[in-house]
């Protein structure tokens, strides 16, 4: 379902780009709106990881200078019948992490020191194994993509707005059309951005939780994490908003919840984790650790 409604909602901010298109220039704005826009895509299909990372400080490592978070990653990857993916580390306090690349072959996963710091192996595993969940369903790709497309409506609209709607006054939209057009079409992009950002972190949860076979270890990390990340500056994060979507929790301050959050509240996340671990009506433990041992098959922990 989530799926589903993803593709939907891609293809609402397709038909919005297109739209906002044409009131800039008809039908001839519409195709230089399309190779635009097919231009960014192609400039951040290959360069938004490196870009991302570079915005974070963040530093590869290996099995020589991480041992444990390498080999942790490692194993999950396997488990989750993945490649290998580059490691970073952030030099950040905030507990939070990230995917990124544009396919599983080339896909990074990032975790920040504060995350390394606060959370136990166990809280870690759920953690990266909701980014591999990420790079499995391709999402990194997908955020991408939805990102510059939202980027490129604000962009057209601010230029419709300022040229009165191009030359075209056949416009059949009228003055007072164009006008509405250009000054919610981007809002409504960055509602379209947000609902798809919040689909796909439901299905990195769900997907984490099968990679471990154990969704309370993504619970009680959520929780933690949550709590944490609301009393800790992330500083690059309120330099690149527009980057909020890729982490696994908000790591801005002072944003709006609802239709304007970019994650989904981290409860209803906890309870569909709880729901799929059997036991929605019994309390997280303090310290994941004292989760009992593994009886499934599934995932590389079994």
């Amino acid at each position: 379902m989530n799926t589903l409604k993803t593709g939907i909602l891609m293809s609402l901010l397709m038909g919005l780009f297109l739209v906002v298109g044409a009131v800039v220039g008809g039908q001839a704005g519409m195709l230089i709106a399309f190779v635009m826009a097919a231009g960014m895509n192609l400039f951040a299909y290959w360069n938004s990881d490196r870009m991302l990372l570079s915005m974070y400080g963040a530093r590869q490592v290996d099995e020589a200078s991480a041992p444990e978070l390498y080999r942790l990653v490692q194993r999950l990857a396997e488990g989750a019948h993945l490649p290998m993916p580059k490691v970073f580390v952030s030099d950040n306090p905030q507990p939070n992490a990230f995917a990124t690349g544009r396919n599983p072959e080339h896909a990074a996963v990032c975790v920040t020191e504060g995350l390394l710091a606060r959370t136990s192996p166990q809280e870690l595993a759920g953690v990266l194994a909701h980014e591999l969940g990420h790079v499995r369903n391709r999402d990194t790709l997908t955020m991408t993509i939805v990102a510059v497309m939202a980027g490129a409506i604000g962009m057209l609209a601010n230029f419709a707005f300022f040229m009165g709607g191009g030359r075209d006054r056949n416009n059949p939209l009228g003055l007072v059309g164009v006008l509405l057009v250009t000054l919610l079409a981007p809002f409504a992009a960055m509602l379209v951005q947000m609902a798809i950002s919040r689909s796909r972190e439901y299905e990195a949860d769900r997907a984490g939780a099968e990679i471990t076979g154990r969704p309370l270890w993504l619970a009680g990390a959520l929780e933690k994490i949550e709590r944490a990340a609301r009393g800790t500056e992330n500083p690059e994060a309120d330099a690149n908003p527009a980057t909020a979507h890729m982490f696994i929790v908000n790591p801005l301050h002072g944003g709006i919840g609802g239709l304007f959050a970019s994650h989904p509240p981290t409860e209803e996340r906890i309870a569909r984790l709880r729901a799929m671990a059997g036991g929605a009506g019994v309390a997280l433990p303090e310290d994941v650790e004292s989760v009992p041992e593994i009886t499934s098959k599934r995932g590389p922990w079994g």
